[in-house]
């Protein structure tokens, strides 16, 4: 029989969707928990399309049919479960510092406390509160497509239904701790290795499983005691008897995760499972979480990882589009950046050829594809057979007939206006009808290109971030005659090659590039009045950057922007030149690829020692500009980077270039490593405050002229008390 859970006292039915769903919106009411009983064995299903994710009533609906299942004198034995592909993919994100009736701290204890064995049949997603549910069960069946996992510090979290301490007493302290600090996941069959599931059973699809989960559960349904994963104490038993055990748990942390306070709660928690009871522990746990679920960092990494998504979506595109994936594809130009997307496609699964002009330059880009896997598998990262079956994805060729069937091609010259449109021109000859034609430039404008073809509509950006293979950040960029299905398709495509994609309307430097350049700016012109490249570099780096910009620039090259700067000078004659770094490639002083850039290096030594050079020629540059040096405070250089940006960012959604402030957050995380829990540049420009952004940049406007003119809208912001990141382009990008 079929019935839904139901338990008195409840707001709405237990068990089911609250009317108008998880947040009120367009959501019928259905049941969360279904509930039948076979040959002995009561079934819950769990049932939150798509991911099972938990959510208002979904809790109270699973403890339900646990009490329902442990009063029935027919039940002997109970199977939780999840409809469809997945088990349980974690919580609902928007449901975070929200009040929740019931927490997945109590659902967990019910299930652990059933006097009745409850096992766990796991499919798909296995993870953070949907792995605690599993852990409190006394058993785990897993298919071999279950992925496991508590990824809560990725949102400025901690496991906060008994993870912390029940994760511990079943696979130890020093591997929880690594689980708990990574949030990466663990295949069915790592899960299995570790203790973490039972048995890994052969099942493909909900029937199938269900099948096997009834079966398994009546096997188990006289054994007694029941294993409690919290009563287990063979795997914190040395840790709790040893004094040092605190001291060596602390050195097992990476350094890095322990700099923000989630990482540091969670081996507070991890030490107690193995030092407390696990009513001490729990109780530790819950205070810690509620602590973290109100604090700034969890909020802004809560808010990273909505805005992401919300960079996916398209204004105007067609609800029930399912665009095209690219099944084939071509990179032009096997340089660094070429070379990074040929790889990306590679890892993705996607067949690509590499076009170059000449035999050398081929074999050459080829070459550095193959370093790039070796390096891979030295590391430990790749196993040979992978690699071998990458590197075969990849094919060099240097006629453009060799490309004409692929779905897509990406242009990846370098970034001059005449080469890119003599390519285009080319690619108009001979692609296939249909195929997408998009260009990895970072700054030119999309239609100069679509220009040279027949075929504007089918002519996109294609931003990707050095190195390509790595940055998980692409912008598309949609120029004034693109057509919808480019984009969506260039869109999937991206997301296909595991990138967060958020889109820009065509201007030059887009929306990165072009709101990350008056930072660069005056970073520059900081230098000519007084600050230092290692001064700068310690600043962004307590910021919370992984490295300076100056350390960053020495990696990247410093001639990469260096033709920008000399297109831009030429087409602006009031366009304030940056002295000092074009000096410096002059001097053939690009980075680390020669040994010196803002930077000394050593040979076989990437780190970046002080050099006196770039000091004089600093002071010479002042000299010659009449600019009078002086210090600056910490606080200043900050600011002045920042505000700059933020201004910028505000004209570029005046101007219709990108569809909301929180697009641009998303590539500033992805495409220049903005410290994560600030958020986004956006998000952290209102935990400063839009007022006093405003204020300062207009101050900074009388002392320094027409750069520093605040945007109309921040200041039309800072008038109304609004927030950055919540701003919507005043017209559709193009």
């Amino acid at each position: 029989m079929i019935a839904s859970a139901r338990i008195a006292a409840a707001p709405v039915r237990p068990g089911c969707r609250p009317a108008g769903g998880p947040n009120g919106d367009n959501m019928d009411q259905r049941e969360f928990a279904r509930y039948e009983v076979v040959d002995g064995v009561a079934v819950i299903t769990l049932d939150n399309p798509p991911v099972n994710a938990l959510a208002p009533g979904m809790r109270e609906g699973l403890m339900a049919g646990v009490e329902r299942a442990a009063a029935d004198a027919a039940v002997t034995a109970i199977v939780v479960m999840g409809a469809g592909a997945h088990f349980v993919a974690g919580a609902d994100v928007r449901q975070f510092g929200k009040v929740r009736p019931v927490s997945t701290r109590a659902s967990a204890a019910a299930l652990e406390a059933c006097a009745k064995p409850v096992t766990a049949a796991i499919d798909g997603y296995a993870l953070g509160g949907g792995l605690e549910h599993a852990l409190a069960c006394h058993y785990r069946i897993a298919t071999a497509r279950a992925r496991l996992g508590v990824p809560e510090i990725k949102l400025g979290l901690i496991p906060g239904g008994g993870g912390t301490q029940r994760l511990p007493r079943l696979v130890g302290p020093e591997l929880a701790l690594d689980l708990i600090l990574s949030g990466r996941q663990l295949t069915a069959a790592q899960g299995l290795a570790l203790g973490l599931v039972d048995t890994v059973v052969d099942a493909d699809g909900y029937e199938a499983l269900r099948a096997q989960a009834i079966a398994y559960a009546g096997q188990v349904a006289a054994v007694r005691p029941l294993p409690r994963v919290g009563e287990r104490t063979d795997r914190i038993a040395a840790a709790t008897s040893d004094p040092a055990f605190p001291a060596s748990l602390r050195k097992a942390a990476p350094a890095k995760s322990l700099k923000l306070l989630a990482g540091r709660h969670a081996l507070a928690c991890v030490e107690a499972a193995a030092t407390a009871t696990l009513d001490e522990g729990i109780a530790l746990e819950q205070a810690l979480f509620n602590e973290l679920e109100n604090s700034d960092e969890s909020r802004a990494l809560r808010y990273a990882f909505s805005a992401e998504r919300e960079a996916a979506k398209l204004p105007g595109a067609p609800v029930d589009a399912r665009p095209d994936p690219v099944r084939s594809a071509a990179v032009i130009g096997a340089g660094t950046m070429g070379s990074g997307i040929a790889i990306a496609f590679a890892d993705s699964g996607v067949p690509v050829r590499v076009l170059e002009s000449s035999a050398e330059a081929l074999e050459r880009g080829l070459q550095r594809i193959r370093d790039t896997y070796a390096t891979r598998v030295k590391r430990g990262s790749l196993s040979q057979p992978a690699m071998d079956e990458c590197l075969g994805r990849i094919r060099g060729v240097m006629q453009y007939e060799d490309i004409a069937d692929c779905d897509a091609v990406i242009e990846a010259v370098f970034e001059r206006v005449d080469i890119k449109q003599e390519v285009f021109a080319r690619l108009d000859q001979v692609m296939k009808p249909g195929a997408l034609l998009l260009t990895n430039s970072s700054a030119i404008d999309i239609d100069v290109m679509a220009a040279a073809t027949g075929r504007p509509g089918d002519v996109a950006g294609a931003h990707f971030f050095a190195p390509a293979n790595v940055m998980k950040l692409c912008e598309v960029v949609r120029g004034p005659r693109t057509s919808m299905d480019t984009l969506m398709r260039t869109m999937k495509m991206g997301r296909d090659m595991g990138k967060t994609c958020a889109v820009a309307g065509s201007c030059d430097g887009f929306v990165a590039n072009r709101s990350r350049t008056p930072m660069m700016t005056e970073l520059m012109l900081m230098l000519e009045e007084g600050a230092r490249p290692e001064q700068i570099d310690r600043v962004m780096v307590a910021f919370g950057y992984p490295m300076g910009p100056f350390a960053v620039n020495d990696i990247s090259g410093l001639d990469v922007s260096y033709e920008g700067r000399k297109r831009r000078a030429a087409a602006n004659p009031d366009y304030r030149k940056l002295h000092v770094p074009d000096r410096l490639v002059d001097m053939g002083r690009k980075g680390q690829k020669t040994g010196a850039g803002w930077y000394r290096y050593e040979r076989g030594d990437r780190t970046p020692h002080v050099d006196p050079a770039v000091e004089d020629i600093i002071g010479t540059v002042a000299r010659e500009l009449g600019i009078t040096q002086r210090s600056f405070s910490d606080e200043e250089i900050l600011q002045r980077q920042l505000f700059a940006s933020v201004n910028e960012a505000c004209r570029i959604l005046e101007e219709g270039k990108a569809y909301r402030g929180s697009d641009v957050d998303a590539m500033w995380l992805h495409g220049f490593g903005f410290p994560r829990h600030r958020g986004g540049l956006m998000f952290w420009a209102d935990s400063v405050g839009a007022a006093t952004i405003y204020r300062q940049v207009s101050q900074w406007h009388e002392a320094y002229g027409p750069r520093w003119k605040p945007s109309a809208l921040l200041a039309k912001v800072a008038a109304e008390g609004g927030q950055l990141r919540e701003l919507r382009g005043q017209a559709e990008p193009a």
